[in-house]
């Protein structure tokens, strides 16, 4: 038997479970209060030092609780499933949705009367003293006009802390913060006093002294905290385990684990103390199986007892939280954090490194049934079959993980850009899908949202943008007689707004590095200790920058449209085109048409109503009542039929046309080929940038959710899409364009080049329930996978759900909670998610083996 099924959960970690669906998030102020305390103390010190003078402060003030039921314990904030607010990086847009926060579109928070004054008052600091302020002063005014007009927006490090991180939980496991310490004392007892760097790099070496002796400080502080619940607590097993809670916080993070138990308290403890440093999205547990399995190998802890410690380290990477401003809240939907675990793929030598743990996360999976973390499988050409059967099968349980990795493309694409090939081998995936070479690299990942599907609009309007010349002048759309001059308007524009782009993010990157190093953080990433400085400052061994694209497929499929429509079969003129694309093909929004004609209107008898659907059938291939009516009150001509200026209905046919041409997701060498352009263009301008940090970017091609929120910057596309509608997602085919079924959908997809977008890709595949059921339809996921990765895709994941399924959802919200999807890089509670992303995973394309 293939089909293993899965074990049921404890009744303990159904209890924690439930606290987190039950939680309703709020907005909490203790960190903002203390890190502006410590600011005010700590005037004219040099910043690194006031960065842990900070950090030692919250670590030793922050208010902590261990809760009912936790054999791991340590949180960030009081109340479950709420987020602090981190004043240094940005605060106004707080202050400005203190009494709207709560019932926002996406992800809304509490924020009690209390906390808002609170805030308030710890805000009055902070004017010009964010890395927000500093970023924004170092932008060009025509850099700030392409991010108002929605070309792109330079993600989360603008408002918010440093994370796309994976730090070496490993080096911590073994040695501990002693470990740390020791190492940092020696580097500074070997500095030349007489080389001027030493200046700068005694200041990083007591900073991380500071921090480091008040991190052990925080874990003491849980000990003592559990030794205070044995008083209060009559039942002798929750004592007993209360007093080895307390033992564990003794022993660890500060020396190395001796056992399993210690080594997942040790592990959660440095996965709570990154974030409260810098609040930074996606600090992601990477290779958790590698370094977990030596403390189970030689355990002889019961393996139930081992998942069940697992599962409430799941339970609790659902715990942490995060607010962003409204607007970002939508690009981000679902309460999305993006830890990103990964587990599979192979060790430094080449070989296999699937070992019990990875299994054991799987489990995990199953009984906790929540969305974090992000779960990730790296398969290569020796992974166990085992290993792929069985996460497909956790596939098939609806959760959207895990997503799958192809080691045989990351590994050369990292390779490629000067990784070498062991720690290339050792890469784990950070937030969404980003590939690095774990605990060495500081990558900068999610640096932007960047528009491809925008920058083929304003080339189609000569550069122009809401009434103003945003880009350069290239050519009025009826100059650019030939496929080849749109793309060579279309490449020129693309050099403007990625010039811009790379601006932008170094201008932020300057900020980190000047307002807010992370020396806590950065003592876990290789080489920072060894050279004397944080990764804000170029401490890690490999530097890049990595910003993400979204719209491939629309530009693909718009510029394959014109190529087919106007250039081949002449059947549109570049002026109807424009004409068409300026009023949204006769629709006043994305979605309701200015004219809805009957063909009741009409007096014609059945002959004359069949010739024109022969017609247009002829040239369509499909028919809509709109193209009928055209046709029939224009006498069934052969064009497009724009003969009336002051008839709506003109556009119909266009539209028609436009959107009955072939396009991206169905194997089609020809369309294919100029999504691969589109793609490839905007990678290669990527290219040719570097960061303040002496590293390259690198580009991506991911959305999160953004491709819905940016879809309303963009106006009527070639492809027939409508104004404001959501864009493609990640790599992704559009929206029910993918016909062909779902081999032919990832045949195009892996046409693109995945290497050359080393910064990740994202790839959605949608299957009911019905189709990857039974032993045949397991045996059917694994090879559309193995396809996929054989033609040299990078990443793909999953819905397994019915598209009737998520409508029910929608419609009643209140009974399924449970209802868990794939969004983008991450997973979410359907019913979380805001309207329009639910409509947009409802409307992507279903597929059948």
């Amino acid at each position: 038997m293939l089909e293993r099924g899965f074990s049921k959960p404890t009744e303990r970690i159904e209890k924690l479970r439930k606290v987190i669906i039950d939680a309703v998030p709020q907005v909490e102020s203790e960190r903002a209060v203390l890190i502006t305390q410590s600011y005010k103390e700590t005037e004219g010190q040099p910043t690194i030092i006031r960065r842990a003078k900070a950090v030692e402060k919250i670590f030793n003030e922050l208010p902590i609780t261990i809760r009912d039921n936790e054999l791991v314990v340590g949180s960030i904030t009081i109340n479950p499933r709420s987020t602090e607010i981190c004043p240094e990086f940005s605060y106004d847009w707080v202050e400005k949705e203190f009494h709207t926060m709560h019932k926002r579109m996406a992800d809304p928070f509490e924020i009690s009367e209390k906390v808002q004054r609170e805030l308030h008052d710890a805000f009055l600091y902070w004017d010009g003293k964010t890395t927000n302020s500093l970023a924004d002063s170092y932008m060009e005014p025509d850099t700030k006009d392409c991010i108002a007009n929605g070309v792109f927006t330079v993600g989360n490090y603008f408002f918010g802390g440093v994370g796309h991180v994976n730090v070496d939980y490993g080096k911590i496991l073994a040695k501990g913060f002693r470990g740390v310490l020791e190492e940092t004392v020696a580097a500074l007892q070997a500095l030349d006093e007489d080389d001027p760097s030493s200046i700068k790099k005694k200041q990083f070496y007591n900073a991380v002294i500071i921090s480091y002796n008040a991190a052990i400080r925080f874990a003491h502080r849980y000990a003592e905290k559990a030794r205070e619940l044995v008083g209060q607590t009559s039942c002798p097993i929750r004592k007993a385990e209360l007093e080895q809670i307390a033992a564990n916080c003794e022993r660890v993070p500060e020396f190395g684990a001796r056992n399993f138990w210690e080594a997942c308290q040790s592990f959660w403890f440095i996965q709570i103390m990154v974030q409260i440093e810098s609040n930074g999205h996606s600090i992601s547990p990477g290779r958790f199986d590698q370094y977990m399995y030596p403390y189970l190998k030689d355990d002889p802890i019961d393996r139930v007892k081992a998942q069940e410690l697992v599962d409430c380290i799941w339970v609790k990477l659902n715990d942490i939280n995060k607010t962003r401003d409204e607007i970002s809240a939508q690009a981000f939907a679902g309460y999305a954090v993006f830890q990103n675990l990964c587990v599979g793929g192979q060790n430094e030598e080449g070989k296999d490194a699937t070992n019990e743990v990875s299994y054991m996360c799987m489990e995990a999976v199953a009984h906790v049934r929540l969305p974090a973390p992000s779960f990730s499988v790296r398969v290569h050409q020796n992974s166990p079959m085992e290993f792929l059967f069985r996460a497909c099968e956790v596939s098939r349980l609806g959760y959207g993980v895990p997503a799958f990795y192809n080691d045989e493309v990351i590994i050369l694409a990292l390779v490629s850009r000067g990784v070498a090939l062991k720690d290339a081998r050792d890469y784990c995936i950070i937030g969404c899908v980003e590939p690095q070479a774990g605990h060495r690299t500081e990558g900068w990942h999610d640096a932007a949202f960047f528009n491809i599907a925008k920058v083929l609009e304003i080339t189609l309007n000569n550069g122009r943008c809401n009434g103003k010349q945003l880009g350069p002048k290239t050519g009025e759309l009826e100059e650019l007689d030939s496929m080849e001059k749109i793309l060579a308007a279309y490449q020129k524009q693309m050099e403007y707004f990625v010039r811009h782009l790379a601006k932008a993010d170094n201008a932020v990157d300057y900020a980190h590095m000047e307002r807010a190093p992370l020396p806590f953080m950065s003592a876990m990433v290789d080489d920072c200790i060894k050279r004397g400085k944080s990764c804000q400052e170029g401490g890690a061994i490999y530097n890049f920058t990595g910003p993400q694209a979204f719209g491939v497929a629309d530009t693909g499929d718009s510029l394959y449209a014109i190529q087919k429509n106007v250039f081949e079969d002449k059947r549109i003129s570049l002026k109807e085109l424009r004409d068409a694309l300026e009023a949204n093909f006769g629709y006043s929004d994305a979605a309701a048409p200015i004219y809805t004609p009957s063909i009741s209107e009409a007096t014609l008898d059945e002959a004359q109503i069949y010739e024109a659907v022969k017609k247009i059938l002829s040239s369509t291939g499909s028919i809509d009542i709109a193209t009928l009516e055209s046709h029939l009150k224009q006498g069934g001509g052969t064009s497009c039929g724009c003969k009336s200026q002051s008839d709506p209905s003109k556009y119909a046919t266009i539209h028609n046309i436009l959107k009955n041409t072939d396009s991206f997701g169905n194997d089609i060498e020809e369309v294919d080929e100029l999504a691969y352009r589109c793609g490839k263009i905007y990678c290669d301008e990527v290219d040719k940038y570097m960061n303040p940090r002496g590293g390259q970017f690198q580009a991506g091609i991911y959305p999160v959710s953004a491709n819905v929120l940016f879809g309303k910057d963009v106006a009527a596309l070639p492809d027939g899409r409508l104004a404001s509608e959501p864009l493609a997602d990640g790599v992704s085919p559009r929206q029910g364009n993918d016909v062909n079924g779902p081999t032919a959908a990832s045949n195009s997809v892996a046409k693109l080049d995945h290497a050359q977008a080393s910064n990740g890709t994202l790839y959605n595949q949608k299957f009911t329930p019905a189709a990857v059921g039974g032993e045949q339809g397991l045996k059917n996921f694994v090879s559309i996978i193995k396809s996929f990765f054989d033609k040299k895709g990078s990443h793909v994941q999953f819905n397994v759900v019915d598209k009737q399924t998520l409508i029910n959802a929608q419609e009643h919200p209140e009974d399924n909670q449970d209802l868990i999807v794939r969004v983008a890089g991450y997973s979410a509670h359907f019913v979380t998610l805001a309207k329009e992303v639910q409509d947009d995973i409802i409307n992507r394309t279903e597929h059948n083996m």
